[in-house]
């Protein structure tokens, strides 16, 4: 199957791009014939071609589990593959296939060379993940309200419990639901700061690590930045973030191979202040208005 206009035109990253824009791009691509069982990527590994399905079947799979059979004309982890971010999936042939692909840097130089193109392209794909984001929140929204309604719940059935007579099994029942409750703070919801608005640690010794996650009541380091460090020791440091710097101590929660947790101590309200509005700035990339 070529790539003629019309064909590209169905994929709607393509949608809005004229004729000659599409001959353009479609001429710095190159086709391979795949076999069944074939492996175009494995999750982890870094991007190096952008992809376009022309004939046959590809599955992409999660954790190794089976998400997406894709039939063409259809791109293959085209956003990530433009954004340079190492694959989340594996794809694999599920038929004989037909991939059209281009090196990214390839693709790149293209642009560089074809503004005109690029311009109309990346405008197409914006759009595409304005609207993702748009239903990713859908989605989110409904689970908030779940778990709104299902806090509410589990407290109000909290009291019941602790309102009647006490037996080994009620006692069991509050521990559990007080659990829980405390598990679903909103205060718990981790962000991964994004690297424009990176957060960091001072060190004692001085050195600054980054942040891989934080809430308002902890923090998430990488295991090799804090070594020695166990399970319920104290800690201190200074949490450095874009505009001010916050002294912050607390309890090692969390210590292994995959990284420490720090679980954070009250702060003063300036600082928890700062620290709220920092993390509103990091949320806000993830939120369309």
């Amino acid at each position: 199957m070529s790539l003629t206009p019309d064909a590209l035109r169905t994929v709607p990253l393509f949608a809005d791009l004229a004729d000659d824009h599409l001959q353009a791009l479609a001429a710095v691509f190159t086709p391979v014939e795949l076999a069944e069982g074939d492996v175009l990527f494995r999750e982890g590994e870094e991007p190096t071609h952008f992809l376009l399905l022309a004939k046959g079947e590809v599955t992409v799979a999660y954790a190794g589990e089976p998400r997406f059979r894709l039939v063409p004309v259809a791109p293959i982890g085209e956003l990530g593959t433009l954004a340079g971010v190492a694959r989340r999936t594996s794809a694999v042939a599920s038929t004989r296939c037909t991939i059209w692909r281009v090196e990214r840097t390839a693709l790149l130089r293209f642009f560089e060379q074809r503004g005109d193109v690029a311009f109309r392209f990346y405008h197409a794909m914006l759009g595409i993940v304005a609207d993702k984001i748009r239903r990713d929140e859908l989605r989110m929204q409904a689970m908030r309200d779940n778990l709104v309604f299902t806090q509410k719940a589990m407290k109000a059935l909290r009291d019941q419990v602790l309102e009647a007579e006490e037996t080994p099994l009620s006692v069991d029942v509050v521990e559990q639901l007080e659990e829980l409750i405390e598990h679903n703070r909103r205060g718990h919801y981790k962000v991964a700061p994004n690297h424009a608005l990176a957060t960091r640690v001072r060190r004692d010794d001085g050195e600054l690590v980054l942040v891989a996650e934080m809430s308002l009541d902890e923090l998430y380091l990488p295991a090799h930045t804090l070594p020695g460090l166990v399970a319920g020791a104290d800690w201190s440091g200074v949490l450095v973030l874009p505009q001010t710097e916050i002294p912050v101590s607390g309890r090692i929660d969390r210590a292994d191979d995959a990284g420490v947790a720090v679980r954070l101590d009250p702060m003063i309200s300036e600082y928890a202040r700062a620290l709220g509005d920092h993390l509103t700035r990091v949320q806000m990339l993830d939120f369309v208005v």
